[in-house]
């Protein structure tokens, strides 16, 4: 009697587990594998490879590509390595592969193990440790030393960049790259400064601004015709990089002089008008330069004129990519403010020094009230500024309502990709759950750059717009639905986001 009452009992428990699993969402079952295995590095790096990303919001195509693939490109460039620095030259090479000559050509690291490693250390962050250079000197040295590479090799690197966000599940990818190869920085040379911009712009654009946007974007057609090429998109088996959307956005680099700066910004302008391609521009090179701190101000009156001009073009800018100890005090408490208020930017790209700005908690209530998104790159800031774990402020700008996104910053270079940016703010943020991470991915779609209206009505809570509000990932959409998403290239990405969430929760 005592034994049947026990089975009953048990029998009764049973199903009381399997209604409340039952009852249970996909996502709340996702959300508790999650916490099972946070604290399994293999299996959560697994879970979080697999994960839907949505975007990558900031990626530098240079420095997007592993030293292995520029060695590649050099070598089919026919260039030389300086064996002591790892700075590619211009050939002729020197005759011989032969260890002692200062000037082989880059092909002979193929059969000598020792220069291979040594180019690819020298070239990026691997086995980089502190000691005569610091990792801020060391990351940005890198550029310099393998710029040559990929001289005629922008197809690949796209290609390249495409395939390792499909392998992270990326929807979408934004990457910056000068794609006029500094034509227009060459033309505000030969044009010279005018501090009168509606001069200065009129100028340029007589001058030969105009050609410089059509030639890029017929170079840029060429390059994304090379990319597809190289991909296999439309063949039997193409690459996975082939399904994902990447946009550009034309970065000005900040640490030239005025007049190349200001043509540069301009010509960003004239291509995100003139091309869908390009979603936007963004002023790159490090923070802490004397030019990028000394004309600060003067290119953000650059930005705020050419905003007045051209109104409808996106900016994200590098901001507050700085420490203390790094540059003075007083030079750590206005660029994140001002590059919003001034540079009229969307988006932030790194965001570390905030706490160090002018009133930082009503910044971070403005940035909130206004809708900047902040590109959130770990493993850069670890890297460059040694900024990481409780003294980056990811944690923060969560608090205050500040919308964020992970983002790899130069992959290649940081020998990472967007799934370890994943784990490191997992491994790094106990507080972060799943549904954390499932926001993070929305928001950087909702942040990106594509046009048309959003899926989403609000993104507190993420519901969805009256239009989709009835639909289910993965089953046939009503024509109201269908006709909204057909209308705008933001929406029907953030829709399909959302599918690949539900494939995703699904096996949980």
């Amino acid at each position: 009697m005592q034994r049947a009452v026990q089975q009953k009992i048990l029998a009764f428990f049973i199903v009381l587990i399997a209604l409340s699993a039952s009852a249970q969402t996909a996502e709340q079952r996702t959300a508790r594998y999650l916490d099972s295995i946070r604290n399994n590095p293999p299996l959560l790096l697994a879970f979080l490879r697999a994960m839907p990303k949505g975007g990558d919001l900031h990626n530098h195509l240079a420095g997007a590509i592993y030293a292995e693939s520029l060695i590649d490109f050099a070598s089919d460039n026919g260039l030389c390595v300086d064996r002591t620095t790892s700075v590619l030259i211009a050939p002729p090479c020197d005759s011989s592969c032969d260890k002692f000559t200062s000037k082989p050509a880059i092909s002979c690291a193929y059969d000598d193990h020792v220069l291979y490693n040594s180019i690819i250390d020298a070239w990026s962050m691997r086995n980089w440790e502190p000691g005569q250079d610091s990792g801020h000197d060391h990351f940005f040295a890198t550029f310099d030393k393998f710029q040559l590479a990929l001289v005629n090799h922008t197809s690949d690197a796209l290609a390249a960049a495409a395939s390792q966000a499909a392998a992270d599940h990326l929807e979408y990818l934004e990457l910056m790259l000068t794609a006029d190869s500094t034509q227009s920085a060459q033309l505000g040379t030969k044009l010279g400064w005018d501090g009168d911009f509606s001069k200065m712009r009129e100028k340029l654009l007589a001058g030969g601004l105009k050609e410089i946007v059509e030639s890029t974007r017929t170079a840029m057609e060429h390059d994304e015709a090379g990319m597809r090429s190289r991909l296999k998109c439309g063949a039997a088996q193409p690459d996975p990089g082939c399904a994902v959307t990447v946009r550009y956005l034309y970065q000005v680099l900040r640490g030239l002089p005025r007049e190349q700066v200001f043509a540069q910004t301009l010509l960003g302008f004239e291509l995100a008008r003139a091309d869908p391609r390009f979603v936007g521009l963004n002023l790159v090179m490090p923070e802490d330069w004397y030019v990028p701190m000394h004309d600060f101000e003067l290119e953000m009156s650059m930005l705020d004129y050419l905003h007045g001009v051209y109104p409808d073009v996106h900016i994200s800018l590098h901001a507050g990519e700085m420490a203390p100890g790094l540059v003075p005090p007083e030079d750590l408490r206005f660029h994140i403010r001002d590059s919003i208020e001034r540079g009229h930017a969307e988006r932030i790209g790194h965001g570390v020094d905030v706490m160090n700005e002018r009133d930082p908690i009503e910044l971070l209530r403005e940035m909130a009230r206004r809708n900047v998104l902040v590109e959130i790159c770990l493993i850069s800031n670890d890297v460059i500024l040694g900024v990481k774990g409780d003294d980056h402020p990811l944690p923060v700008y969560l608090r205050y309502g500040v919308p964020v996104a992970l983002a790899t910053d130069d992959q290649g270079v940081n020998r990472s990709d967007m799934t370890h940016e994943y784990l490191r703010a997992v491994e790094t943020y106990e507080f972060l759950k799943y549904p954390d991470l499932k926001r993070m991915a929305r928001q950087s779609l909702e942040h990106g750059f594509l046009p048309g209206a959003s899926l989403w009505q609000e993104t507190k809570e993420f519901r969805v717009a009256p239009a989709c509000a009835a639909e289910h990932p993965g089953a046939k959409l009503s024509s109201a639905c269908q006709k909204f998403l057909d209308a705008s290239e933001r929406a029907r990405l953030q829709w399909k986001l959302e599918e690949h969430f539900a494939g995703f929760e699904r096996k949980y």
